[in-house]
């Protein structure tokens, strides 16, 4: 069996930007309310014209070119999303027909904030079985269409936007770019983080996924180091889910990454669910902030209460 790498990486949020200063005038709430909580200052939200898999389309455009692939040179399209209003087509098969895919097979996985990283060890396996050749996968979700926009604790947090990756299989001979998963749940707190109702409304138990996160995770982040032959020491960059940055900086810590750049791309874009860490990890490969080759921890975790992660390449 043929290991996995990821070739390129692409990025996109919709234009508008809505501040601290804009929520505060819209709830009871201030900028220094939200930053000293969640961290964040700024977010990207959608508008009603732009449909989420409208943002997958345009994250996966710009991963493809970045990879120099044509779409029809792609046998598999994963979208992870939970935010997808209408159940057929799936998210997967409205991207394919925006880029004129010719015929690759697609799939919708939903696993919420930790669809990503589900998705991308769904592609790896996918490649490894012989199943797949070149794999997109796309994490998108449009937050603000399951949002109250009149509840504070949570309209704070969200926001738009996509990531995609371009999974092709490692050169005979060659080192795997994508390292084995660690991946689980915790079924008795599945309602901890919700999405559910008519309307569908997003809503947590803040406190006890805080508990949870920055108690469990550190240990379940090591273990996938080690799947991967590394220390938390020997990693480049850690990209968590952006889920709140008063989360993310604890548990970068707690893990033991003491050489590692830390993505807090939450400040800037809100929580995206799963799209915060394609998009997270596109920005850091944009900025030159880590190198081709670099080893990265990838960890999601959020709904259900699932969890994945896995040790990647930079590309």
């Amino acid at each position: 069996m043929s290991g996995s790498r990821i070739t390129a990486l692409g990025h996109y949020q919709p234009a508008r930007v809505l501040t601290n200063e804009d929520l505060a005038g819209m709830v009871d709430t201030s900028d220094a309310w939200i930053t000293s909580r969640v961290g964040i200052r700024t977010r990207h939200i959608a508008g009603s014209d732009e449909p989420v898999d409208e943002l997958a389309a345009h994250a996966a455009a710009k991963a493809l070119a970045a990879a120099g692939r044509t779409p029809d040179e792609i046998d598999l399209v994963l979208v992870a999303t939970s935010t997808a209003i209408d159940r057929s087509p799936n998210t997967a098969a409205r991207v394919a027909a925006r880029l004129g895919m010719p015929g690759p097979a697609v799939m919708d996985i939903n696993v919420v904030c930790a669809g990503f990283t589900h998705a991308l060890a769904t592609a790896d396996h996918a490649v490894r079985a012989g199943g797949a050749h070149r794999v997109l996968v796309v994490g998108a979700d449009k937050m603000s269409d399951v949002t109250d926009w009149t509840d504070r604790t949570t309209c704070v947090l969200v926001g738009d936007g996509a990531g995609a990756a371009v999974v092709e299989a490692a050169a005979p001979g060659t080192e795997s770019g994508i390292g084995p998963v660690l991946w689980g749940s915790v079924p008795e707190m599945g309602n901890a983080v919700r999405i559910e109702g008519t309307p569908p409304r997003f809503a947590q138990e803040g406190q006890s996924v805080y508990r949870w996160a920055t108690t469990r995770l550190p240990d379940f982040a090591r273990r996938a180091c080690e799947k991967a032959g590394l220390t938390p020491a020997d990693l480049a960059a850690v990209v968590l889910h952006q889920a709140n940055l008063r989360i993310v900086e604890p548990l970068a810590r707690r893990i033991g990454a003491v050489n590692a750049v830390v993505a807090r791309d939450v400040v800037d874009s809100g929580n995206t669910s799963a799209a915060s860490i394609p998009l997270a990890f596109s920005k850091l490969v944009e900025q030159g902030a880590v190198s081709a080759g670099d080893p990265v921890l990838l960890f999601g975790f959020g709904g259900n209460l699932s969890y994945a992660g896995q040790v990647v390449r930079c590309p």
